[in-house]
C-alpha cells in the first residue's frame, strides 16, 4: 500500500481550508484519512499552518511520500521561518485604547447616564431654597448706604430672630 502525506481540502466554496492528513494513495481527495496531523489556512494573513511535526517524522520514516505542497509545508514548519500572526488583543484593551484615544478616563464616574441621587436630595437644601440665616442676610447685604431705615428694620429682625432661638 502507497501511503502519501497530502492535503485534505474542506470549507466553503471559495474559501478552502485544509487539513493535513495521511491517506492510502488510491483514496479520494477527501476520502477517509488514516490519520490528520495537521492544518492549514491559506485564507488568513499570515497563512495557517499547524502540524504535528512528530507524527509527519513518524509517517515519513516509515516510508510516507508527502506531496509537493505538503513537502513544502513541512519545510516552512520545520525551519522555523513560518509567520506567525500577533496575538490578538483582548476587547478591555481595545476599549482603553479607544477612551485614551477620545480623551477620556475609564472611570467609573465617566457613565454616560447620571446616577440617581434621591437619598441626598432629601439631607441637602437646593440653591432654589435658601436658608432662614441667608434670606436674613441677603437684603442687609444688598441695601444701599443712603437707605438706612430698611437697614435698621432688617437689624431689629435679625436681633429678634436671634431672641426667639
Amino acid at each position: 500500500m502507497a501511503v502519501k502525506i497530502r492535503l485534505k481540502r474542506m470549507g466553503k466554496i471559495r474559501t478552502p481550508v485544509y487539513r493535513v492528513v495521511v491517506m492510502d494513495s488510491r483514496t479520494k481527495r477527501d476520502g477517509r484519512a488514516i490519520e490528520e496531523i495537521g492544518k492549514y489556512d491559506p485564507n488568513q494573513e499570515p497563512s495557517f499552518v499547524d502540524i504535528d511535526m512528530e507524527r509527519a517524522d513518524y509517517w515519513v520514516d516509515n516510508g510516507a511520500q508527502p506531496t509537493e505542497a505538503v513537502a513544502a509545508l513541512l519545510r516552512l514548519y520545520k525551519e522555523g521561518t513560518l509567520k506567525v500572526a500577533e496575538p490578538k488583543k483582548s476587547k478591555k484593551e481595545i476599549y482603553e485604547a479607544a477612551l485614551a484615544a477620545a480623551g477620556s478616563s475609564s472611570d467609573d464616574s465617566a457613565a454616560t447616564t447620571p446616577r440617581k441621587k434621591a437619598a441626598k436630595k432629601a439631607e441637602e437644601p437646593t440653591a432654589e431654597e435658601p436658608t432662614a440665616e441667608a434670606a436674613d442676610e441677603t437684603p442687609a447685604a444688598d441695601a444701599p448706604a443712603a437707605d438706612t431705615d430698611s437697614g435698621a428694620a432688617a437689624a431689629e429682625s435679625t436681633d429678634a430672630d436671634a431672641d426667639k432661638a
